[in-house]
């Protein structure tokens, strides 16, 4: 089965960054010990990169080119970013985020990107351009990706931090009453840990879809335009167990509303407020249907217990 996280049609580029090497000698090439830019040198702006001379370095090595005043990041945060990636030895970018219109976000630390992005990118402060050598243990190592990324390549990126979310390890709020004896449970503790789903026996699963506040907190309320981010224990409800929860690896899941394929997800988390837990059953014809996904049945009922932690 696919996992929800990867319910989106938006590739992911997988990163990761740390220390520093030696600086070198410059160059019209090499500034810093790290090929120099030669176009869109500013913060925002396309940047060109000359091809690497000499041998790369054997570790990670980032270079501030220019530092922001913004905050800085730490392992959870949702760092919205521009990029412009190449290999050593190349002459043209094998992916690029400028010019797209849109940032790529990537949670410091999840494992969610290649290694040398995580460790680059943590510390650092919103408003930054970095620029990030990657080794290939911190990259795509032996395998490579694609035609593009040969094995044992040295990744280059040119890397602006264009924003920066907090993103709290829990929903908290004024807790509702779960009073229907016919609807799940979800635990209401605040502590970061796994909330607890508990799917009434004996009971008919609802025929129309289910969105209640567990902890109603006074945030914004989420917009069709927004990317959700959330924690979430899910269920099918005919078995009361577990197809899929976020607390398994403690990781953040981000969604672009726009981009969800599941119509019951998208409607129950649109007018909900940030900062609040919710209860989601969906029905069959707002889930999957009449499909089989992974270890979900078809015409499975989904039962969510969702922590709207933050909206990009």
């Amino acid at each position: 089965m696919r996992r929800l996280a990867g319910l989106l049609v938006v590739p992911l580029l997988l990163l990761s960054t740390a220390a520093c090497g030696d600086s070198g000698s410059d160059s019209a090439q090499m500034k810093n010990g790290v090929p120099a830019i030669t176009k869109g040198a500013k913060f925002g702006e396309k940047p060109t990169l000359s091809q690497g001379k000499g041998e790369p370095p054997k570790e990670l090595k980032v270079e501030t080119i220019s530092e922001g005043n913004g905050p800085v990041l730490k392992k959870g945060d949702i760092a919205q970013v521009n990029y412009s990636g190449q290999v050593w030895d190349g002459k043209e970018p094998f992916d690029a985020s400028f010019g797209k219109g849109k940032p790529f976000d990537v949670t410091i630390g999840a494992g969610q990107v290649i290694k040398g992005w995580d460790q680059g990118l943590e510390g650092k402060k919103v408003g930054s351009r970095l620029e990030l050598v990657i080794p290939p243990d911190l990259g795509y190592g032996a395998q490579g990706s694609g035609d593009k990324i040969k094995p044992n390549a040295t990744l280059v990126f040119v890397v602006d931090i264009v924003k920066g979310t907090s993103v709290p390890a829990s929903a908290k709020g004024k807790e509702v009453p779960q009073d229907d004896k016919d609807l799940p449970k979800v635990g209401t503790n605040t502590d970061g840990k796994e909330i607890s789903v508990a799917v009434p026996k004996d009971a008919t699963p609802p025929a129309k879809l289910v969105s209640d506040y567990v902890l109603e907190s006074d945030g914004a309320v989420v917009k069709d335009t927004d990317s959700v981010v959330v924690k979430f224990n899910g269920k099918t409800w005919k078995d009361d167990k577990t197809f899929e929860s976020t607390y398994t690896s403690d990781t953040t899941v981000t969604w672009p509303m726009d981009q969800l394929s599941v119509k019951g997800l998208k409607e129950g988390l649109v007018g909900k407020k940030v900062g609040s837990r919710i209860l989601l059953v969906i029905p069959p014809d707002q889930g999957f249907g009449d499909k089989e996904q992974g270890t979900i049945p078809a015409n499975s009922t989904l039962v969510f217990g969702l922590d709207i932690l933050a909206v990009m």
